[in-house]
């Protein structure tokens, strides 16, 4: 997939385009791509996607924004895997927040992407003070020569699928209703690095990725598969967070295979988050801790029948 990153030079051919904040990219997501790659081979030209960096919420309010479910390398790692062949990064600042409607028209949609058909879902708004919505669209469709299309909200239980949906299952540690809405378990990706060796010193050595979200969609300890170290994932016992018993303050993901003993230093690794076992919690010392990290790796294989 090719990538571009702002919006004011012009891509290398007209498109057919979605725009999204695509965060966490779920089923919802996976509707909307598909939706766009049937109308961009109906008028052969590439499937492409706008999506913002940083999320527009982050922008207008860091303090209060909500957790990210992806950071922007996996959000793209998604987008292609569905099938998009081009994503334009535009990044969300000042200068962008503050065109109107109009302008983000002309300039972006126009000029920049020489978009030919566009696909928007059903809550989209866009330009300062988010004036602008579908029947603006539809009105500059119509003036420069493009068609126009939303896409209706998916359902999946009866629950329409978001991202606030997803943050909201992950936050309650019901993983099976995260990955329903995802069609897919809960991802975060990285590359293994070195770390302070304490889980080796307790009888588990872990694997250590340094988090890129922040805040947290959710925290605790997980039974896990991981992915990128063979044909076949791998299963585990993982703990997202701040680690408080070893006065940890930085988010991060530690990752303990079963009957393994590789060094994957360097490695780039996907963890699936598939049960949550408990949350994150202080111990008063390492003894408490090891017996509880012994006793949490035992709930893991149980949950995997090992």
């Amino acid at each position: 997939m090719r990538v571009f990153r702002g919006h004011s030079r012009p891509v290398p051919a007209p498109v057919v385009l979605a725009i999204g904040n695509f965060d966490g990219v779920h089923l919802g997501h996976a509707a909307l791509v598909r939706q766009l790659i049937g109308a961009a081979e109906r008028a052969r030209l590439a499937p492409t996607v706008l999506t913002f960096e940083p999320h527009p919420r982050e922008f207008f309010a860091p303090g209060s924004a909500p957790a990210r479910l992806s950071t922007l390398r996996e959000k793209l790692e998604l987008l292609g895997e569905l099938g998009v062949e081009q994503t334009m990064v535009c990044p969300f600042n000042a200068t962008f927040a503050g065109l109107s409607a109009d302008d983000f028209v002309e300039q972006v949609l126009v000029r920049g992407l020489q978009v030919q058909h566009l696909i928007i879902g059903d809550d989209f708004r866009f330009g300062r003070a988010r004036a602008g919505d579908f029947e603006l669209l539809k009105s500059h469709g119509k003036r420069h020569g493009f068609a126009v299309e939303s896409m209706a909200s998916v359902l999946v239980d009866g629950e329409r699928v978001s991202s606030s949906g997803v943050r909201s299952a992950l936050g309650d540690g019901d993983m099976a209703r995260a990955a329903r809405l995802l069609g897919r378990p809960y991802v975060i990706d990285g590359q293994v690095s070195h770390g302070d060796k304490i889980g080796r010193q307790l009888g588990f050595a872990t694997a250590n990725i340094r988090i890129r979200h922040n805040p947290l969609p959710m925290t605790g300890v997980f039974a896990v598969e991981v992915g990128g170290l063979g044909e076949t994932p791998l299963p585990g016992v993982a703990n997202l967070g701040i680690r408080p018993t070893v006065g940890g303050t930085r988010p991060l993901l530690e990752v303990h295979l079963f009957d393994f003993d590789r060094d994957i230093y360097g490695s780039h690794i996907s963890v699936r988050f598939v049960h949550k076992l408990r949350n994150e919690q202080r111990f008063p010392n390492f003894d408490a801790l090891k017996a509880q990290i012994a006793a949490d790796a035992a709930a893991a294989r149980a949950f995997f029948k090992l």
